[in-house]
């Protein structure tokens, strides 16, 4: 058996991504209107590419790689145009920076690269480094925390409870490549010692001098430095420990409640993951647009349906107020923006209400 993604042009010139196992019955049941939901208010439809494979996971799996793509990409796809789709993947700064060195000028290098002579050296991303951590669960949230914003390399310094954990894998809710590759060490020294730069995360002072950045900061200067850095955090009943502190070359804190500064491990660790992501090209949340708003006359007839079961019902009176009353309404329901999916619901709810038998 084949299963099919394929992409629709709608009539708004929008693209419908879909998978199925029988692609001319799934095309039939869209260009009918059968199916509901996106392209039945978006007719005519039409087959404009199609691939086919072996096992519905990939056809899925192909369905959602590109649902999410620019107008551009789906374009140069159905146009089978390979050298395009390539152009058109290329992330818009990279390719701002790129249209300026062929214009002579000095292009932009993407953050946490640096340029030597002709050479872009790239920063390594820093390392997440647990100081005594106490429970398996909380390193578990910690590698999620890591996952969702690029980083994989942890490192643990002498863990309560050994490693590995079994409470671990259950919180890390799928980033097992993070606990996988995990490194246990004796000591934060030994756990650090091939970085040039090493961050130590408190709220506290700990009597010793040194730099205090915010996690945007450090961010900045982890993509600024040659080596690889590492960010260090403390156990979660005391976190980091004098001699912790300063081991490291400067502090990260945040701005926080002073009436209550605490926050659990894999919250510190999401906040200094999501700064330095901030630099990365991961994926961004997939954009829907809005339906667009409906046409003027819809609102009319719209308005026409209220007036007439609104009359049956009595509503108007006194009399003299009904031009009164009728131009509040236009004003109501005109200001709405309503899309013309909006408009058909309302007025499916005005007819079931007209039908209802009113108590006695």
């Amino acid at each position: 058996m084949t299963f099919w993604t394929y992409l629709l042009h709608c009539a708004d010139r929008s693209y419908y991504t879909g998978h199925t196992d029988d692609l001319d019955k799934r095309v039939y049941q869209h260009q009918e209107g059968v199916l509901g939901g996106y392209t039945s208010t978006r007719r005519p439809v039409e087959l404009v590419w199609a691939e086919g494979f072996e096992t519905r996971e990939e056809a899925k799996a192909a369905e959602l790689k590109i649902k999410n793509w620019s107008r551009a990409k789906k374009e140069a796809l159905i146009a089978r145009d390979w050298d395009r789709l390539k152009r058109a993947s290329v992330p818009p700064t990279e390719r701002r920076a790129r249209a300026s060195a062929s214009l002579g000028g000095t292009p932009r290098l993407r953050s946490g690269t640096r340029q030597e002579g002709d050479a872009i050296i790239t920063a390594p991303p820093p390392v997440i480094v647990l100081v005594r951590p106490q429970l398996g669960e909380n390193i578990g949230k910690a590698a999620r925390a890591m996952l969702n914003f690029g980083l994989t390399e942890m490192r643990l310094v002498s863990p309560r409870d050994g490693w590995p954990n079994p409470d671990a894998g259950p919180a890390a809710s799928g980033a097992d490549i993070v606990l996988a590759q995990a490194e246990v060490f004796d000591s934060l020294a030994a756990a650090t010692a091939d970085c040039t730069h090493i961050y130590a995360t408190t709220v506290r002072k700990r009597g010793v001098t040194k730099p205090v950045l915010t996690p945007e900061a450090a961010a900045q200067q982890v993509r600024a430095t040659a080596g690889r850095s590492a960010y260090v955090f403390g156990a979660e009943r005391s976190g980091l420990e004098t001699d912790d502190v300063a081991l490291a070359h400067s502090i990260v804190t945040v701005p926080i409640n002073p009436e209550f500064g605490s926050l659990n491990l894999a919250q510190a660790v999401i906040l200094l993951a999501y700064e330095w992501s901030k630099g990365e090209a991961l994926a961004s949340p997939p954009q829907v647009d809005l339906d667009p708003p409906a046409l003027h006359a819809e609102y009319e007839e719209l308005i026409g349906h209220f007036v007439r079961d609104l009359d049956a019902a009595g509503y108007f009176f006194p009399a003299d107020r009904r031009a009164a009353t009728l131009r509040t309404l236009r004003t109501m329901i005109t200001k709405t923006g309503w899309s013309h999916n909006d408009i058909r619901m309302m007025h499916g709810i005005v007819t079931i209400l007209g039908r209802t038998p009113r108590p006695r």
